[in-house]
């Protein structure tokens, strides 16, 4: 079982307009309610692979339980620690008449004290059986920056290898517990590096047209030879996927090629509409190219 923890999650209600006027009452034509944030969105495509995964975190009020139907919907088990604040929202307004979309995204919620040893409670409970722990995202008020530190020992503690995929202060205090990979968000990849123990985990950082992981001794760089996947390195979708297609490796303890050639492809065939498309999949995953390179050689 691989279990994914998102600790502020978000409610994406997605309303279309036929039009759109400042200060006045406008008439919704449809409305839209997805469940947001990257572990959410990782748990999503390893379940669409075929992978048995539990999506964990926070979650709190009615936000929170329409995040959870519309994962439920989507075949996706959860196992969230209630919180008594409202899940946030990001509510986007599409006017059709010029294509413009309006956004609105509300503040994370608070977590007290009582939620927080919850949460580690309910996170210790979710590393039996676990093979892998993917730990994703931002930070709501009032979780220390050091959780994914204190997640990541646990892990190693349980013998649980971690995939952390985050920025700022919760991804250096995280990095420094020994996961087994780290992916740094955008804003954090170009920063000082982040030192690795010797012989222990990798660094993933995704650049315009190609994928590179380092280890403390050598490097290996993956990208798609007749793909123009350049164009959507840096987007959002790509990144969930990419990250989605770390983890079966890590969990069964692929060799780094193999880790890159399955990552990779499954980031070109992973569409916009969040399906998988098989046979571009299959076509990719002939085509990656996959170096090695030993530094100081």
């Amino acid at each position: 079982m691989i279990v994914t923890i998102t600790l502020n999650p978000v409610l994406r209600v997605e309303y279309t307009a036929g039009s759109v006027a400042k200060g006045q009452a406008n008439h919704v034509r449809r409305v839209r309610y997805r469940a947001g944030g990257r572990g959410l969105a990782v748990a999503r495509v390893l379940q669409t692979f075929g992978h048995d995964v539990v999506a964990g975190g926070l979650a709190g009020g009615s936000a929170g339980e329409l995040i959870r139907n519309d994962l439920a919907r989507a075949g996706v088990a959860t196992q969230f620690t209630r919180i008594a604040a409202e899940s946030r929202r990001i509510v986007a307004v599409a006017d059709e008449s010029d294509g413009e979309v309006t956004s609105f995204a509300e503040p994370a919620p608070y977590i007290t004290t009582e939620e927080l040893g919850r949460l580690a409670a309910d996170y210790r409970e979710l590393l039996t059986g676990a093979t892998a722990v993917v730990l994703c995202g931002s930070l709501p008020e009032g979780l220390p920056a050091e959780i994914y530190g204190s997640f990541a020992s646990y892990a190693a503690e349980a013998g649980v290898p971690v995939v952390l995929n985050a920025g700022g202060n919760a991804l250096a205090y995280g990095a420094k517990r020994g996961p087994a990979l780290i992916v740094p968000e955008a804003e954090s990849a170009g920063r000082a590096p982040i030192r690795l123990e010797p012989g222990r985990g990798a660094i993933a950082v995704l650049s315009r047209d190609r994928v590179l992981v380092r280890t403390d001794a050598e490097e290996w760089r993956a990208g798609l030879g007749a793909a123009d996947s350049s164009e959507a390195a840096v987007d959002d979708l790509l990144m969930d996927a990419l990250v989605a297609g770390f983890v079966p490796g890590i969990a069964l303890g692929w060799s780094w090629p193999e880790i890159l050639q399955h990552a990779v492809a499954l980031g070109a065939a992973w569409g916009p509409d969040g399906e998988l498309d098989v046979h571009e999949y299959e076509r990719a995953l002939a085509s990656v190219d996959v170096e090695r390179s030993r530094f100081g050689s």
